[in-house]
């Protein structure tokens, strides 16, 4: 049976490396719904051209544009024993649009929870490459050289949504727009809370073990 881990935390949180991390182990596609939407506008897509005009406006990309993406890349060969969504669903509407492409599938829906200092902590000294994309953090995972990349040797920087009043806002809106999800997941009985904040190891041996 096909086996999908859908990935939900606040930002900082530790979605994208503990499901980089399984995406390895368990020889399945990682998807992130920033990265797919990011893909689709720069091949200039009929999807990807239609979303950046709402980004141009610095409007939210509508529901059925994100829906359409998520479709069209579930269904693709390499997702054929499972995949990891990562940043998807973030409403209650798009989880009741994603259930229907996932008939038959094991769903395990994961959520990450860390306290709010801690997240604070993480992404004020998170860097990002400016090439590749590769992470970075000052105490926890410095570069070799500072400012530097270690896989391509680009420059290193700091995003603007990393500062710490903007964590903390962007913080405020993912618990008032999350919750009615959450809650959407409880009642279903499929939400597993896990740690963000404890040993990576140890989380990702958890998370492993949903699996049947």
């Amino acid at each position: 049976m096909s086996t999908v881990t859908i990935m939900l935390g606040a930002p900082g949180v530790g979605k994208g490396t503990i499901g980089g991390r399984l995406s390895r182990q368990w020889k399945l596609p990682l998807i992130s719904s920033g990265d797919l939407l990011r893909d689709h506008v720069k091949r200039q897509t009929p999807l990807g051209t239609e979303a950046a005009d709402y980004m141009k406006r610095g409007e939210l990309v509508p529901d059925d544009i994100v829906i359409g993406m998520i479709r069209e890349r579930i269904t693709a060969k390499d997702c054929a024993p499972g995949f990891i969504l990562d940043g998807f669903p973030r409403t209650p509407a798009q989880a009741e649009v994603l259930e229907p492409l996932l008939s038959g599938m094991q769903v395990n829906v994961v959520l990450l929870k860390a306290d709010e200092e801690f997240i604070v902590g993480r992404l004020s000294g998170r860097m990002v490459c400016t090439s590749c994309g590769q992470i970075y953090h000052l105490v926890n995972l410095p570069p070799k050289s500072a400012g530097i990349c270690d896989r391509c040797g680009c420059a290193l920087i700091r995003r603007d949504d990393d500062r710490e009043d903007v964590i903390r806002k962007r913080l405020a809106v993912y618990q008032e727009q999350t919750a009615p999800l959450l809650d959407y997941y409880r009642r279903q009985k499929m939400l597993t809370e896990m740690p963000g904040d404890g040993i990576m190891e140890e989380t990702i041996a958890k998370i492993d073990r949903l699996r049947k």
